[in-house]
C-alpha cells in the first residue's frame, strides 16, 4: 500500500508541477488552446495517443468487446492504429493545420464558422460539442474508479472527486501545453505499463501458448456454436466486430478534442514525424489492450456469470478481476497506467468544451468584448464547471447502478462512449472532411449532417428498442452516423444553393501560397 500511494503522490505531484510550470505559454488565447501553434512532433503525436486511449479503453471496451469475441478484439485496437492514427494524420493533419491558421480558427466550431462565413453554423456546433463531451467525461470516471477500488479499496466517490481536482488544477494553470506536456509523461507511463500488464498476465495462465490452448477449449453457446470462436481470426461475430471498428477508429476524424490536435503542431516535418510516432504508439497501446481483453474468458472461474452470461459485476469488472492477481508492484503500475490515460483524455476533453464555449458560443454573441484576458479567464472558469458537471454525472450514474439490476448497467461504458462518439463523428465528420477537400461544400449540408448524426443518436438513446436490430447497439448506430454522414454531406451540397465562389477561393487560397523552403527540405525540379 506504501508503495502505491507513493507512486500516486509522485504522479500527481509532476502533473502539478508541469501545469504550473507551463503557465507562461497560457496567457493569451493562442497560447491556452493551442500552445501557440508551436508545439513538435513528439509531443502532439503523444497527446493525440493518449487523448484517443482511457480508461474507457482499457476497462471498458477492452473487456466487454474482449469477451464478446475473444483475440479478435485485437482488430480493434489495429483499426485504431492504422485508420483511426495513421490514416487520420495523413488525410486530415497537414490540411487542418494550414486551413485553420489561414482561418484564425481555434477550435472546430469555429471553423465550421469560418470557412462557411456562418455564426449560426459555430454556435450549432459549440452547443452539440459541449453537450455530447459531457457523457464521454462521465465515462472516463467510471472506468478509473473500478482500479481504485480493486487497488485501494478506496470509495468510488473519492475517486472521482481527487482525480476531477488534480486534472483541473493543470489544465487551468497551464493549458495546452501543459495537457501536452503532461501527455508525453503519461504516455510514456502507458507504453511501459501496457506491456508489463500483458507479460505479467499471460504468464499467469502458463504463458502465450498455454493461453491460446485454454481460449480454444472456451465455449459459449449463447455467443457462438463454433468450437474455438474466441480464438479465431475474426472471432465468433465478424460484423458488430466490423461496428466496433468503424466507430473506434473512424471517429476519431470527428471528434473536436482529437482534431484540435492537428491545430497546434509546429511544421511540416512535425506533421510528418508526428504520423509515424501516433501510429506505432496505437498500434503498441490500442493493440494491446485489446489483446489483453481477448484473454479475459480464461479467468471466468473468477468472474460471477447472470444467467444470460453477462459478469455479475457488468464488463467493466473483468479487466479489474483479471489485474487483481497480479503482484502488488503491477497492480501499483497498472493503476498509474489507467491515471494517466484517463487524466490525459479528460485535459483534453475539458480544454475542447471550455474553449468552444467561450470563443464559439459566448464571445461576440453574448459577450461582444471580450479581450485575451478576458477570454482565458473565463475559459478557466468553464473547465471547472466542466469537471463539476460531469464528475456529477458519473456519481449520480455510480449510484442508481448499484441500485438497478446488472443487466441494465453492464455496458454503461461502452453506451456512454458509443452514444458520444457517434453522436460527434456523426455530426462533425463529414462536413469537416470535406470542408477541408470540396469547395462545393455547402453550410445548409453541414447543417443536416449536425441535426442527423446528433438527432438520430439521442432517439437511439432514448428509443432504443424501436430501432432495427442491428442498430440498437449505440457502438453500431453511431459508426452508421459517421458512414451516412459521407454520403448526406455531398447529396444534400448538390440540390443546394452553392457557397459563395470569393468566399470559398478566399479560404482555399492557403493551399496555393507560395512560400521558400531550403533544398533539403524539397528537390528543384
Amino acid at each position: 500500500m506504501f508503495l502505491k500511494i507513493l507512486l500516486l503522490v509522485v504522479f500527481f505531484g509532476i502533473m502539478i508541477a508541469v501545469g504550473l510550470y507551463c503557465r507562461r505559454h497560457a496567457t493569451d488565447v493562442s497560447g491556452f488552446v493551442l500552445g501557440g501553434r508551436s508545439v513538435g512532433p513528439w509531443l502532439t503525436a503523444f497527446a493525440y495517443g493518449t487523448s484517443y486511449f482511457s480508461a474507457v479503453i482499457f476497462v471498458g471496451y477492452a473487456g466487454q468487446f474482449g469477451w464478446k469475441y475473444g483475440l479478435a478484439s485485437t482488430w480493434i485496437g489495429l483499426g485504431n492504429a492504422f485508420i483511426g492514427s495513421l490514416l487520420a494524420w495523413a488525410v486530415l493533419g497537414r490540411r487542418t493545420r494550414i486551413m485553420t491558421q489561414h482561418l484564425h480558427s481555434s477550435t472546430m466550431p469555429e471553423f465550421f464558422g469560418c470557412r462557411f462565413k456562418s455564426p449560426s453554423l459555430k454556435v450549432g456546433a459549440s452547443i452539440i460539442t459541449f453537450l455530447f463531451l459531457i457523457p464521454y467525461t462521465a465515462s472516463l470516471y467510471n472506468g478509473l474508479s473500478r482500479l481504485f477500488e480493486m487497488a485501494f479499496g478506496m470509495d468510488y466517490t473519492i475517486c472521482i472527486i481527487i482525480m476531477a481536482i488534480l486534472t483541473g488544477i493543470y489544465v487551468i494553470a497551464g493549458g495546452y501545453m501543459a495537457t501536452a506536456i503532461n501527455d508525453f509523461i503519461q504516455g510514456i507511463i502507458m507504453l511501459i505499463g501496457i506491456i508489463a500488464v500483458i507479460i505479467a498476465v499471460i504468464a499467469s495462465k502458463g504463458g502465450f501458448t498455454a493461453s491460446l490452448a485454454g481460449l480454444a477449449q472456451v465455449s459459449d453457446e449463447s455467443v457462438s456454436a463454433i468450437p474455438g470462436a474466441f480464438n479465431s481470426f475474426f472471432g465468433p461475430d465478424p460484423l458488430n466486430l466490423l461496428g466496433v471498428v468503424i466507430l473506434t477508429s473512424l471517429g476519431t476524424w470527428g471528434l473536436p478534442q482529437m482534431v484540435q490536435k492537428f491545430y497546434a503542431i509546429k511544421s511540416e516535418d512535425a506533421v510528418k514525424k508526428g504520423t509515424v510516432i501516433s501510429t506505432i504508439f496505437a498500434i503498441v497501446v490500442a493493440g494491446g489492450c485489446y489483446f489483453l481483453g481477448g484473454f479475459g474468458r480464461l479467468f471466468s472461474d473468477a468472474i460471477e456469470l447472470s444467467p444470460n452470461g453477462i459478469p455479475v459485476g457488468g464488463y467493466d469488472a473483468i479487466i479489474p478481476t483479471m489485474l487483481s492477481y497480479l503482484p502488488d508492484i503491477l497492480i501499483a503500475v497498472v493503476v498509474i497506467l489507467v491515471l494517466s490515460a484517463s487524466m490525459s483524455t479528460l485535459s483534453s476533453l475539458v480544454l475542447a468544451s471550455s474553449s468552444t464555449i467561450t470563443i464559439d458560443l459566448l464571445k461576440g454573441s453574448l459577450i461582444k468584448n471580450m479581450d485575451e484576458k478576458k477570454q482565458v479567464f473565463i475559459m478557466r472558469i468553464f473547465v471547472v464547471v466542466f469537471i463539476v458537471i460531469s464528475a456529477g454525472i458519473a456519481i449520480f450514474q455510480y449510484q442508481s447502478s448499484h441500485s438497478a439490476t446488472s443487466s441494465n448497467s453492464a455496458t454503461f461504458i461502452a453506451q456512454l462512449m458509443g452514444v458520444s462518439w457517434g453522436a460527434l463523428a456523426g455530426a462533425f465528420l463529414a462536413p469537416f472532411l470535406y470542408g477541408l477537400y470540396w469547395k462545393k461544400t455547402s453550410g445548409a449540408a453541414c447543417w443536416v449532417s449536425f441535426i442527423f448524426g446528433s438527432v438520430v443518436m439521442v432517439l437511439n438513446m432514448l428509443f432504443r428498442p424501436s430501432f432495427p436490430a442491428i442498430l440498437q447497439s449505440p457502438i453500431n448506430c453511431g459508426a452508421f452516423c459517421m458512414l451516412a454522414g459521407l454520403i448526406i454531406v455531398p447529396l444534400v451540397s448538390l440540390f443546394t444553393p452553392k457557397p459563395e465562389k470569393a468566399m470559398v477561393e478566399e479560404a482555399f487560397s492557403c493551399y496555393d501560397l507560395k512560400v521558400q523552403v531550403s533544398q533539403k527540405r524539397s528537390l528543384i525540379d
